[in-house]
């Protein structure tokens, strides 16, 4: 059978280590690890390039390695330039304040509420609160992503007219590519 393989190059400035499946990448802004783990697919260093492959040729498992190869070079990418996403605060109708509280992001009087709104944030992700810019900085994509999603959906309104209440935080940038 024929092997198929894809590479990744891996940077001077990032290391990374490979045991049963385990994928540990270390770089200057972090660490990030990962498990990998499908019986038919293989990962090994070669110098400056890691190697996936497998013997086997089916779609599923070309749909393992390709999405393996995509996580870990955002891996690499989140180690190398940490992954920025910014937010920002739309008030009409009421002022909205927002604040951190350990890892909790709360907030205040949105809509005139009087109880505030919580959301709890992953770990490895730093907040900056900018008058009415909010900005997310994480190694990790999926980490900064989650956190961006929960705080637009703690703001998501329901039984009102979207179109006169557009009061809420919505992302207005995801690692330097502004969004319409």
């Amino acid at each position: 059978m024929k092997t198929i393989k894809q590479e990744i190059n891996i940077p001077k400035t990032v290391t990374l280590d490979i045991a049963n499946g385990e994928v540990k990448v270390k770089g200057s802004f972090g660490e990030l690890e990962r498990n990998f783990s499908y019986p038919l697919i293989k990962f090994s260093k070669e110098e400056d390039k890691l190697v996936i492959s497998t013997k086997k040729q089916t779609k599923t498992v070309k749909m393992f390695m390709n999405t393996y190869k995509a996580h870990i070079q955002n891996m690499i990418q989140g180690v190398s330039e940490k992954f920025v996403y910014k937010l920002k605060i739309c008030s009409g109708h009421f002022p909205i304040t927002v604040a951190l509280e350990s890892q909790s992001f709360v907030i205040k009087n949105f809509l005139g509420e009087k109880i505030p709104r919580k959301t709890k944030l992953p770990s490895n992700v730093e907040v900056k609160i900018e008058g009415d810019t909010i900005t997310l900085t994480s190694p990790s994509k999926e980490s900064a992503g989650l956190a961006a999603s929960k705080i637009e959906q703690a703001t998501r309104i329901t039984g009102k007219d979207r179109r006169r209440f557009q009061d809420g935080i919505y992302i207005i940038e995801k690692s330097g590519k502004k969004l319409k």
